[in-house]
């Protein structure tokens, strides 16, 4: 490692819980390794606006329980820019910044690659941090567990509802363009309907299988649509008009984001921000530390910004299992 130590951190994006606890993890394990740990506000906005101070442990006390991020976050159209990029760097530089974490997803990665190219010796590594678990080359992302577990318990009290009533719930869940929040939150719910963009659906099956089923006396469903498919209120009036049984719909948006960050995510956020660290003292220069198979490791920023990410074999066949006599 150069003897330049001081390093910055900033959150990109949409926010996960989880961001505070690595924050902290952050500023204490950078400290204990000799660095000089900065804070970025607002994401590459201000890392253009040079909003970059010094971080240390009182600025980390108590955060750890947090949702959302401290230090704030954004999406910014200016860094798509090179002459705002090069103020970024001319930024960090002035402070003698020679290492940068970014937590973040797609967008944000793409960026952070951008910033690889262009900054001459700014080491940078990525942190995947979205709830939608939509990165390339990793099978999980800070913040997913939390998102899972604020749905579960949305899910558990709408059954209440959805069961007193007999009624069909239809619960949209967030996922851009991915179905993993729809689909494991339909598997560890038991709902009896999942519609996500990975897999075909057929509505005559499901409805030959619904009305089989409240036949021999169910008396509600409890169905997931992933917001990529734009067609919650459809399937709303497609249970009223067609399967014959009153419905509501549900779409649980931005509070799948926040919450209290549960202990998986709190020791992930851990474990991400050591591995980032330890990566630059390995001499690492462009990274994003990636989970798979129990372990982290490294990938290079151009097999996860510029990939597409899918969801794992297993949990597609599981989710093909829906809308079919099995």
């Amino acid at each position: 490692m150069s003897e330049l130590k001081n390093i910055a951190i900033l959150c990109s994006g949409g926010d996960v819980s989880g961001m505070n606890a690595a924050l902290k993890r952050f500023v204490e394990y950078s400290i204990a390794k000799g660095m000089t740990p900065y804070f970025v506000e607002n994401g590459y906005e201000g890392l253009i606006d040079n909003q970059i101070y010094k971080a240390d442990y009182n600025d980390v006390a108590g955060i750890i329980l947090r949702g959302g991020t401290k230090i704030h976050t954004s999406r910014s159209m200016r860094f798509k820019e090179a002459s705002y990029r090069k103020q970024a760097i001319a930024n960090m530089k002035a402070l003698n910044i020679s290492y940068l974490l970014v937590l973040g997803g797609d967008g944000s990665f793409k960026g952070m690659q951008k910033l690889c190219d262009e900054s001459e010796g700014i080491a940078v590594a990525g942190i995947p941090s979205t709830i939608d678990n939509d990165i390339a080359g990793t099978e999980y992302c800070l913040g997913v567990d939390t998102a899972l577990n604020i749905i579960k318990s949305a899910v558990d009290s709408i059954r209440d509802t959805a069961s007193s009533f007999r009624r069909a719930f239809v619960i949209e869940t967030m996922g851009r363009n991915c179905g993993y929040l729809a689909l494991v939150s339909a598997l560890t719910s038991g709902a009896e309907m999942c519609l996500i963009p990975e897999v075909s659906y057929d509505l005559e099956s499901y409805k030959k299988i619904f009305q089989k089923q409240m036949q021999e006396g169910r008396g509600y469903f409890i169905a997931f649509t992933a917001e990529a498919l734009h067609n919650t209120q459809e399937i709303q009036k497609w249970f009223e008009e067609e399967v014959g049984i009153e419905s509501r719909y549900m779409v649980l948006g931005h509070m799948q984001r926040g919450g209290n960050p549960t202990v998986y995510d709190r020791l992930m956020a851990f474990h991400f921000v050591t591995h980032a660290i330890d990566g630059f003292f390995e001499g690492r220069k462009s990274s994003v530390v990636c989970y798979n198979f129990g372990g982290f490791g490294y990938k290079n920023i151009e097999d996860v910004a510029f990939k597409t990410s899918r969801i794992c074999p297993d949990l597609l066949k599981l989710g093909a299992e829906y809308g079919r006599d099995i």
